[in-house]
């Protein structure tokens, strides 16, 4: 999103006004492009990549491929106490009106599709004396807009950095989400902006937006009467930045990659599940061992899964397997990792996790997979 204020610190607020958004055309062999706001689309219109110079006069210019791009010449030399140059990005989704096709977006937060909104990315750092940050942008609003600026929340998941830049506003807490840990932080500009800083650098992800969301729910910066608008990755760039490359991208909802699946394309992942939830433990003083067994018990394949229950004693989990896991209070919530996102039918897929007790260790006894009862056994 062309930002009013993304990363650093209070005198972000000072940029604003109205922006111009170049219309995007589509990209047929690698496609180069140098205008402050020019983008074009790639792989048929799904994507959109754009070169979003917002924040610098100076030219920065990308090489645009079919699955990313790679900024190819950039002299930003900005302070790194204040906003960032630009955000070369490439994403799924609507940006100041220019939409991509087939992404489904905007979707309202409480579709159950939204919980199976996944994404991953591959980057490459140059070795240069760049400063920057390697983030995720996924903006959220009040309404389905599809232009200006979102005034809901920004998610910014960052996945590197260089320098002494840091989020917005100021460290909250962390969490563990994604099988990795992020340190949050939280800054208010007209909108509010959460960032997960990674504690351990990366150059890949894969993972679902809702467990992110559901952190940003809990903590009260976001609402879930709200829509999600664009999914976004690139870089925020303050000195230099020549070489910085998406190498490849992918975004999916309902576990395919086009914009409103029917339930005989994606079973449940369109809310329409028909589901058995099995659930046994291993207990000892003060801690446990979960296995959770998910069956689809319908006719169509249940493609990208987020299954929810709430422990009814004070169990507190502390690490897991074969799925991203997030608590909150007493509510849990796991979603498929790349290797067991589709459940066929009469197939079943299983997940662990391991915690802590005091007082209670009774066993859950409701689960909704994708929004919809399952049965329990």
């Amino acid at each position: 999103m062309k930002r009013l204020s993304v990363a650093a610190a209070a005198t972000l607020l000072a940029v604003g006004g109205a922006v111009a958004v170049a219309v995007a055309a589509p990209a047929g062999a690698d496609t180069q492009i140098c205008t402050k706001y020019g983008s074009t689309s790639i792989q048929g219109g799904r994507y959109i990549v754009q070169n979003n110079v917002w924040g610098d006069d100076t030219t920065q210019c990308i090489n645009v491929t079919n699955t990313g791009f790679a900024v190819t010449s950039a002299v930003h030399n900005l302070p790194q106490n204040g906003a960032p140059a630009a955000y070369p990005s490439v994403y799924a989704g609507c940006h100041y009106g220019n939409c991509t096709s087939g992404s489904g977006l905007p979707l309202a937060v409480s579709d159950s599709r939204f919980a199976t909104i996944a994404t991953s990315v591959s980057m490459s750092y140059p070795n240069n004396g760049s400063v920057y940050d390697a983030s995720y942008d996924v903006w959220f609003d009040p309404t389905p807009r599809t232009d200006g600026q979102n005034t809901g929340a920004e998610l910014m998941v960052w996945l590197n950095k260089t320098g002494s830049v840091h989020a917005a506003g100021s460290q909250v807490g962390t969490v563990n989400i994604a099988g990795a840990n992020w340190d949050v932080w939280y800054g208010n500009y007209g909108w509010n902006v959460v960032s997960y800083v990674r504690q351990s650098p990366t150059s890949s992800i894969s993972f679902n937006v809702s467990p992110f969301y559901r952190d940003m729910v809990n903590r009260g910066y976001a609402q879930n009467s709200w829509y999600i608008t664009s999914v976004q990755a690139g870089f925020e760039p303050w000195v230099n930045g020549t070489g910085l490359a998406v190498n490849n991208f992918s975004y999916s909802i309902g576990g395919g990659s086009t914009g409103s699946p029917s339930p005989s394309s994606t079973g449940g992942g369109t809310g329409g599940a028909s589901c058995r939830v099995s659930y046994t433990k291993s207990e000892w003083p003060g801690g446990f061992t979960g296995n959770v067994t998910v069956t689809n018990t319908g006719t169509s394949p249940i493609n990208g899964w987020s299954l929810g229950f709430s422990f009814p004693g004070d169990q507190h989990i502390t690490n897991a397997w074969s799925a991203t896991v997030s608590q909150s209070g007493s509510a849990v919530t796991a979603t498929n990792v790349g290797y067991n996102a589709q459940i066929p039918p009469g197939g079943n897929t299983s997940f662990g996790f391991q915690g802590t007790w005091n007082s209670n260790d009774s066993n859950p006894t409701s689960f909704r997979l994708n929004g919809t009862a399952c049965s329990n056994g």
